[in-house]
């Protein structure tokens, strides 16, 4: 018989209310929320007699795992400077340990094809989706999915986008220009100084690549990417724009099918994203540090005005439960709306949010426990699936 895992005297963060109950978890799902002593008790009397784990989260929150739809770290981890590449597998495994840490029970791994930068090469990229693919079918902490980032300037890399979206081997797919002169790059000279330091090049070296970049840009096929957006969104593969900086460029992308608006660059045009019911992202990072890194739009911003909805971790997974708890410190959102937008609003934007993403009766048992020091929060337990994956050890003065 299958082990039931108890969770008592919790506060539980539903998607729309805090809730002081107990939670049961049986057979991978949620099996039930107990709001009252008398349905603790019919519950206990009924149930109580079979193996039973129990866990107090007295004091802490009962929250959805967190759902990061746009997280490169992987990348990182593989190749953490220039030149500095390490087995994949390792990378894989060594940053699955960190996540159920950080709260984060589905991860949306975001590989870039076509920038040159950390695993962003044809092979290493093909290589992690297999190796990723692979992993997860034999044993997997949290749920791991494919974000493929494409950029539309790569045009060798187009029969590879096409190959892996017609296999249903990637869950997102997102569509970006890099291209110097616009966008994230809109400001002179921002590109050049972004691949120096990220790839260890030369000024006259970066000269190249620009010139290189800007040929290849004006080659995009623009028509069809917009087919190939339209047949993934058709399959079920979500798809996002990225870095839209006017509303003109959300409705130019509109028509390739997308479903997400990832880090407008100002708030006009993720009000006019928002508008067109498109999901909005913004990162986690932004909120945590009280601004864009890059100075573009400020993600509190946003969020105040209704414009945008999804938190993503971007580059650092340890900023995604931070920025929920920002949110309601500095009185922008009530913890409910704050836990939905890193658990039930990217869940429901790729398409799993009837399955996973909040805390409700028949919904997978994705679930963190999560206490406050000095009101910074810490996950003190993650279980996905029903499986208990994360425990912290008690913390003790020394």
């Amino acid at each position: 018989m299958e082990k039931t895992i108890y969770i008592a005297d919790g506060t539980v963060v539903t998607a729309d209310a805090l809730v002081e109950a107990d939670v049961v978890v049986r057979e991978g799902r949620i099996a039930a929320i107990l709001a009252t002593t008398e349905a603790k008790r019919q519950w206990l009397a009924e149930h109580g007699a079979g193996p039973l784990e129990r866990i107090a989260a007295h004091g802490r929150y009962v929250m959805p795992g967190l759902v990061d739809i746009h997280c490169d770290a992987i990348e990182k981890e593989a190749q953490p400077r220039p030149g500095t590449l390490f087995p994949l597998e390792m990378a894989f495994l060594e940053f699955e340990r960190k996540l159920p840490v950080h709260g984060i029970t589905s991860m949306y791994h975001s590989l870039s094809l076509g920038v040159g930068l950390s695993l962003r090469g044809d092979h290493l990229l093909t290589r992690m989706i297999e190796l990723i693919h692979a992993l997860r079918a034999r044993r997997a902490m949290v749920r791991h999915g494919i974000h493929l980032r494409y950029e539309v300037a790569h045009l060798a890399g187009l029969p590879i986008i096409e190959r892996l979206v017609a296999e249903r081997q990637v869950d997102y797919l997102s569509f970006m220009d890099h291209s110097p002169g616009q966008g994230q790059y809109k400001e002179p000279g921002s590109f050049e100084r972004y691949v120096m330091k990220n790839q260890g090049v030369t000024a006259e070296e970066v000269k190249n690549i620009v010139s290189d970049l800007l040929n290849r840009q004006q080659l995009v096929d623009w028509s069809h990417l917009r087919q190939l957006g339209k047949l993934a969104a058709e399959s079920g593969i979500a798809v996002a724009s990225h870095d839209d900086d006017t509303p003109e460029r959300v409705d130019d992308f509109a028509a390739f099918g997308i479903a997400v608006s990832e880090f407008p660059m100002n708030l006009e045009t993720a009000r006019h994203a928002a508008g067109r019911g498109l999901h909005v992202c913004v990162g986690a990072p932004n909120v945590v540090r009280g601004g864009s890194h890059d100075r573009n739009m400020s993600a509190v911003d946003a969020i105040r005005d209704g414009s945008a909805r999804i938190l993503c971790s971007d580059y650092h997974p340890a900023s995604l439960l931070v920025a929920v708890f920002r949110l309601v410190q500095e009185g922008i959102v009530p913890l409910p709306e704050a836990a939905a937008m890193a658990s039930l609003y990217p869940a429901s934007a790729l398409g799993t949010g009837e399955r996973t993403g909040s805390i409700a009766e028949g919904k997978q048992a994705d679930l963190i426990i999560v206490e406050q020091l000095d009101g910074y929060p810490m996950v003190t337990h993650t279980l996905v699936d029903g499986r208990l994956v994360y425990q912290g050890a008690p913390y003790y003065s020394v």
